[in-house]
């Protein structure tokens, strides 16, 4: 049975998580820009792709980090 505490792998999981985050939540806010969509509740809503595209790479390095330090 794995510890879900075990301090060893806290960080990595972290990492993992933080760089899910990022990939996720970016991919979906540039889907909705294609699709035309806005953020609601926000008047001047301005969709910066070269930021989107750095934080998605970020997400993928953390990401990939994450997992194998995990898994090797």
């Amino acid at each position: 049975m794995v510890d879900i505490f075990d301090f060893e792998n806290l960080f990595p999981q972290l990492v993992l998580a933080l760089g899910a985050a990022l990939l996720i939540g970016n991919g979906l806010a540039w889907f909705k820009h294609r699709q035309g969509e806005a953020p609601e509740g926000v008047e001047e809503a301005q969709f910066r792709p070269g930021r989107v595209a750095f934080l998605m790479v970020v997400g993928v390095l953390l990401t990939v980090w994450g997992a194998v330090t995990l898994f090797s």
